[in-house]
């Protein structure tokens, strides 16, 4: 049963208290994973470990984000009141606890015979486990809940309402980071550990007071009895299959691509001259993410067909990257103004289109399979985020390590021609997800609807 939006009765029937304001303080709280990379050599140091062994920390995030939205749909579908809460806790003691063994593998870190530091095991599981499993249990959570919950008080614009509460996610980063910083450097000799237990408190009461207003609008009942709600194979069935597997694909592609990008972003910044204003690419380009997961979304409001984003978002992005790829213009782009302008467009294009893949699946999904099971199929369908994460990064970082030449380049280590190469991988991506998006995803019955109209005209 679906219901219209409530305009009298207070805050507590306001649809901007009880569903968009819950939705920021979850999201840019939990959106801070993707400040990973500011602090991740520092947690290297520390700890006596290379950086990549402590990556992987950031991809069991990623993995267990959309794995645990996968199994914890259907909780999130029966009690937001509930998940919410899960999502509030795993992702505040997953923030101390990784903190804690931080702390703990500092004081065990073993200096060897030729001077080089063996960090304690124990430290770098605990870190797995603590940011890897149990934050990302409230990531994938704390991602699903106010998602639904927007979409059911803002009807009329689910793009818009979606987008919003995505791009908290996306603009994390943007708002977090100069903090962040201050914080590695302001807190003195641990300040890595502090950083960690002081923000796991301060986010704990964001997410706690968006889980205390967090309220789906009171003309909603989910209904109750299984046979008055199919099941999500019953539900996936009323279109064809391959539609369903179209939509996970290409958002897995989206992911997997965006992710290859933004994690050698930094190297590819410094290798096109702008070392000096990495910090500041980085934070546009944060806010190039968040601009995406509304716009795109906000956009496609407008349209007949959701799917039509996935398009242009592909199109642009397989544009994009082919100009970079024919101009060389990571290899090449030092000093010459038309080249660094080019990447610079890729790189903040990528994070465009990757955050509104994120907004617009949601609305796509609900379009095609209704409202009645939309967490728990959107959930499921985060599992193409857990996948992406295991290879988006690892991939790129592999081409990286073992394509092109390391050069020095002002006393840092880099690889031009490795970054370029990983644009071939990305490319190709983009044009199995163009065909995906043309071939397998089947215009909606609102779109069809449309064109019949139309010719009937």
């Amino acid at each position: 049963m679906g219901t219209k939006e409530t305009k009298t009765g207070g805050w507590r029937s306001n649809k901007w208290v009880r569903a968009a304001i819950p939705a920021l303080l979850l999201h840019c709280s939990i959106g801070t994973v993707y400040c990973w990379s500011i602090f991740s050599q520092e947690i290297a140091d520390y700890i006596g470990y290379t950086k990549s062994a402590t990556e992987w920390a950031f991809s069991f995030a990623i993995f267990f984000l959309g794995m645990s939205a996968a199994f914890l749909g259907n909780v999130v579908e029966k009690d937001i009141h509930k998940s919410s809460l899960i999502a509030t806790i795993c992702f505040a003691v997953g923030m101390a606890l990784t903190g804690f063994f931080i702390y703990y593998g500092g004081q065990h870190v073993t200096v060897l015979a030729d001077g080089t530091k063996q960090g304690s095991p124990i430290a770098l599981i605990g870190i797995y486990v603590s940011y890897g499993f149990i934050m990302g249990i409230g990531l994938g959570t704390g991602y699903l809940s106010p998602v639904k919950t927007l979409m059911l008080w803002f009807s009329d614009r689910k793009g818009l309402a979606t987008g919003l509460a995505v791009a908290g996610f996306g603009a994390a980063k943007a708002i977090a980071s100069p903090i962040m910083q201050w914080m590695l450097h302001g807190l003195g000799e641990g300040g890595i550990y502090k950083m960690f237990i002081i923000l796991a408190g301060v986010y704990f009461v964001m997410m706690f007071i968006g889980h205390l207003l967090l309220k789906k609008p009171e003309g909603w009942h989910e209904p109750q009895s299984k046979d008055a709600k199919p099941s999500i194979t019953q539900v996936l069935k009323t279109k064809p299959l391959t539609n369903y597997i179209g939509i996970w694909l290409m958002f897995y592609i989206n992911i997997t691509c965006g992710l290859a990008l933004i994690s050698q972003e930094k190297m590819i910044v410094k290798c096109i001259g702008l070392a000096a204003s990495v910090g500041i690419i980085s934070t546009i380009s944060a806010i190039f993410n968040a601009g995406g997961r509304l716009g795109f979304s906000a956009w496609a409001d407008t349209m007949k067909d959701r799917n039509t984003i996935y398009k242009m978002i592909f199109i642009l992005s397989i544009a994009f990257t082919a100009l970079v790829m024919v101009t060389n213009g990571i290899k090449n782009g030092e000093g010459n103004g038309l080249l660094v302008f080019l990447v610079l467009a890729l790189i903040f294009f990528v994070n465009a289109g990757y955050g509104g893949g994120f907004s617009n699946v949601p609305t796509l999904l609900s379009d095609h399979y209704g409202m009645g099971s939309i967490s728990a199929i959107h959930g499921i369908t985060l599992s193409a985020w857990a996948f992406a994460g295991l290879t988006g990064n690892q991939v790129a970082t592999y081409i990286v390590n073992h394509t092109g030449e390391w050069v020095d380049h002002d006393g840092t280590k880099m690889n031009p021609v490795g970054y370029q190469n990983v644009l071939y991988f990305t490319i190709a991506l983009y044009v199995i997800a163009l065909v995906l998006c043309l071939v397998l995803v089947k215009p909606t019955d609102k779109a069809l609807e449309a064109k019949k109209a139309k010719k009937a005209a």
